[in-house]
C-alpha cells in the first residue's frame, strides 16, 4: 500500500533518561521535529511539558495539544489519538524516558499508525536497554529482553533459574528491569541464585554523570557493594 502523502506522519520522539541536558545525549534533529509539531501523545503531561521546554524555549506550551496514554487511558480513547494525522498534522508520540515503545508504552500507537496507513517516523535516541546490552560485552549477536521479573520472591529465583538455563541453551543474553526501588533486592538475589560462573551486568544510570556499568561472575558480585535503590537500572545475565 502506497503512502497518502496528504497525511501527517507520527514521529516517535525519544527523550534523556534522566536530568541532563537534551542536546547532550539527542541529535539536534530531534529538537528540529519537536519545533515543528504542537501534538503530542505522552505518558506524563508535566514531564512531557518540561522536557517540550527545555528542548525548544521558544515554543508556546498553550497552543499545545496532549493526549495522554497512561494506564488509565482506554481503546476507544487510543483510536482517536491519530485523528490529526488524517487531516494532515504531524503528532509527536514522547517516551517519558529514552526512546518510544521499547519498555514504554506506545506501541499500539504505532500500530494504529499503521493500519491507518500513517507514516512513522523514528528519531534516534537514547535506549537503556541497548546501551546496556552494548556495555556489557556480552552477546550482543543473541539477546532477548525480558522486562520485569516476578515480585514474589520464591517465584523470582525460580524464574531466574530458568531464564539462567536458557541463556545457555541458546547462547543468549537475557536482559531485566525493575522497579527502582526492589533494585537491591532483585540484585542480592541474582548473587544468591545464579552460578558462579554466570556473568552479570549492572548498568545504572546511563547517561547521567553517575552512570555505574560493571559485569563480572555471580561468585565476584557476592563480594560487591553496589546501591542501587531508586537508580534506573537494567540487569543482564548470560551463562557460557
Amino acid at each position: 500500500m502506497i503512502m497518502n502523502s496528504n497525511l501527517g506522519k507520527l514521529y516517535l520522539i525519544p527523550t534523556t533518561l534522566g536530568d541532563n541536558e537534551p542536546l547532550e545525549v539527542l541529535p539536534i534533529s530531534v529538537k528540529k521535529v519537536v519545533e515543528g509539531i504542537d501534538v503530542f501523545i505522552v505518558e506524563n503531561e508535566k514531564t512531557a511539558r518540561r522536557f517540550i521546554k527545555k528542548i525548544t524555549p521558544r515554543k508556546s506550551q498553550p497552543s499545545l495539544k496532549i493526549f495522554l496514554l497512561d494506564k488509565y487511558t482506554t481503546d476507544l480513547e487510543t483510536k482517536t489519538y491519530l485523528n490529526p494525522c488524517l487531516q494532515g498534522v504531524n503528532i509527536g508520540l514522547l517516551s517519558e524516558a529514552g526512546v518510544p515503545a521499547i519498555a514504554d508504552p506506545g506501541a499500539s500507537i504505532v500500530m494504529q499508525a499503521h493500519i491507518k496507513n500513517i507514516k512513522v517516523v523514528p528519531l534516534v535516541g537514547p535506549s537503556s536497554i541497548t546501551l546496556a546490552m552494548m556495555a556489557s560485552g556480552l552477546n550482543g549477536q543473541n539477546f532477548a529482553f525480558n522486562g520485569y521479573l516476578p515480585i514474589d520472591k520464591a517465584e523470582r529465583k525460580k524464574t531466574i533459574k530458568e531464564f539462567e538455563k536458557l541463556s545457555k541453551l541458546k547462547n543468549q543474553s537475557q536482559i531485566f528491569i525493575e522497579t527502582p526501588y526492589r533494585n537491591n533486592k532483585l540484585l542480592s538475589d541474582f548473587k544468591s541464585v545464579l552460578t558462579p560462573t554466570t556473568f552479570l551486568c549492572v548498568a545504572s544510570d546511563i547517561t547521567l554523570s553517575t552512570e555505574y556499568i560493571r559485569t563480572l561472575q555471580a561468585n565476584e558480585w557476592r563480594r560487591e557493594n553496589v546501591d542501587l535503590h531508586k537508580r534506573p537500572c537494567i540487569f543482564i545475565i548470560h551463562k557460557s
